[in-house]
C-alpha cells in the first residue's frame, strides 16, 4: 500500500502512567501495518507544519473481535506541543495521519529460534505487535525509568516478560542488558527499539555474541518521506543511488541490521 494521508478517528484514549498516553484510532491503514512501523500524525496547529513520527504499537478490529485490522493503536510520551495537543483528542475526535511508514521488523529472521525483543522507554510500544506476530520462543526484555511499567500485562500474553527500572523500584536496577546478565539469558536474534545509548549496548553485545540484531532507531525524524534529510545516519554499505556511506531512518529504516549502521 502506498503512503496514504487521511482523516481518522480517535476511538478511545487514556493515560496509562504519568504523561504517557495510549490512544486507538480506527483506519484503513490498519489492515497493511507491519511490527515497527510508524505513523506521522499531524497537529491540529497550522502553524506547525510537519507530522509527528510514532510508532505502532498494535493493530486491532473497531469491534475488538476477529477479522481483518480496522484500528491502529499509538502509545507516547508527551515531549511537546504537537503530543502534547494530541493528549487532549477524545472518542470521535479526527486526526489527521499518514502511513504506514517505514520498513518494520524482518519477522522471517526470528522464525523459530530464540529471540530477545527489547524495548527501552517510549521504545516499548513498537515491541507488542512484533511480540504478537514473531513465530519464535520470545524473552521480553523492557527498560523503564521506574515502576510505571506500561504495557507490562499487554507484553506477558506473549512471551516471557524481564524488566529493569533505573530506580530499581521493578525487576533488576539498571538497564535491559543489566536485566540479561542478572537472569542468566541467551538468544539466537535481537530485535529492539529504544535510546541511542541502548542500542549501541545492544549493538555490542550482538557483535560480541555473533548474533544478529534488528534495531529501531528513534532518532529525530521530520518530513517521514525521506525529503528533508533530517534523520540521515551513518552505514557501513555505500548507497546505491547517492554513492555515500548514509541512510536516511525514515525511508531506509527505521529497522537496520545492527551491523550496518554506525551508531
Amino acid at each position: 500500500m502506498m503512503k496514504q494521508k487521511h482523516t481518522a478517528t480517535v476511538l478511545s484514549q487514556r493515560e496509562i502512567a504519568p504523561d504517557i498516553f495510549d490512544m486507538w484510532i480506527g483506519t484503513p491503514l490498519a489492515a497493511e501495518a507491519k511490527p515497527g512501523q510508524f505513523l506521522g500524525i499531524y497537529p491540529g496547529d497550522r502553524s506547525t507544519l510537519l507530522p509527528r513520527p510514532i510508532s505502532i504499537c498494535e493493530t486491532g478490529t473497531k469491534a475488538g473481535g476477529s477479522g481483518q485490522a480496522d484500528a491502529l493503536r499509538i502509545v507516547y510520551r508527551i515531549a511537546g506541543a504537537g503530543t502534547r495537543e494530541f493528549s487532549g483528542y477524545r472518542e470521535g475526535d479526527a486526526i489527521s495521519i499518514l502511513g504506514n511508514l517505514g520498513n518494520g521488523f524482518p519477522l522471517e529472521q526470528g522464525t523459530g529460534k530464540r529471540a530477545f525483543l527489547m524495548g527501552g522507554g517510549i521504545g516499548v510500544p513498537p515491541i507488542l505487535e512484533l511480540a504478537k506476530r514473531l513465530d519464535a520462543e520470545k524473552r521480553i526484555i523492557v527498560g523503564y525509568r521506574d515502576a510505571g511499567l506500561f504495557l507490562k500485562e499487554d507484553l506477558e500474553k506473549y512471551g516471557t516478560v524481564y524488566v529493569a527500572t533505573e530506580d530499581g523500584s521493578a525487576g533488576t536496577k539498571g538497564n535491559v542488558m543489566d536485566a540479561i546478565r542478572e537472569n542468566g539469558l541467551e538468544a539466537d536474534v535481537i530485535f529492539a527499539c529504544g535510546p541511542m545509548p541502548m542500542l549501541r549496548a545492544i549493538r555490542a553485545y550482538a557483535a560480541e555474541h555473533h548474533i544478529p540484531a534488528y534495531i529501531s532507531l528513534e532518532e529525530h525524524m521530520a518530513c517521514g518521506v525521506g525529503a528533508c534529510l533530517g534523520c540521515v545516519v551513518k552505514t557501513a554499505k555505500e548507497d546505491r543511488h547517492s554513492h555515500v556511506h548514509n541512510a536516511r531512518i525514515c525511508t531506509d529504516g527505521p529497522v537496520f541490521e545492527a551491523q550496518d549502521v554506525d551508531i
